[in-house]
């Protein structure tokens, strides 16, 4: 994808986040920085397509305590698949919930998810235990 074309997914994320775009570099790195209150920062660097392999994007920060926070979206980008940046950006915010005062939506999908996985099993052996008898 061109750089321009990254910079306006990245421009239009920033819309519906409390994230903005400080910062575009096309030149070596091709890389995005963002920026939101009360502090937090990471940037993106972009693979270009022009090279050869599989390139991934790579999330970082100059602090390090966003590190840990941003090591859930690198492992991410890493596994299965290759990533668009929006799914990418989706996950650096998915991990920086906490910190920005809103609350962790996936974590409570998963548990309610989860304990619903969790009743059914015990259901399925009560009646595989009555019709056994």
């Amino acid at each position: 994808m061109e750089f321009k074309q990254l910079v306006e997914v990245a421009e239009k994320w920033c819309s519906s986040v409390p994230f903005d775009l400080i910062f575009a570099e096309e030149d070596d790195e091709r890389r995005l920085d963002f920026y939101a209150e009360p502090g937090i920062s990471f940037y993106v660097l972009c693979p270009d397509n022009m090279t050869g392999g599989i390139a991934h994007f790579h999330v970082w920060s100059e602090s390090e305590d966003y590190l840990p926070f941003l090591q859930v979206a690198q492992d991410y980008i890493t596994s299965c698949g290759k990533k668009t940046l929006l799914e990418v950006l989706d996950k650096v915010f998915t991990s920086f919930r906490p910190l920005l005062g809103l609350p962790d939506i996936d974590d409570e999908t998963f548990e309610q998810y989860h304990a619903g996985m969790e009743e059914e099993p015990e259901a399925d052996h009560q009646q595989m235990g009555v019709s056994q008898q």
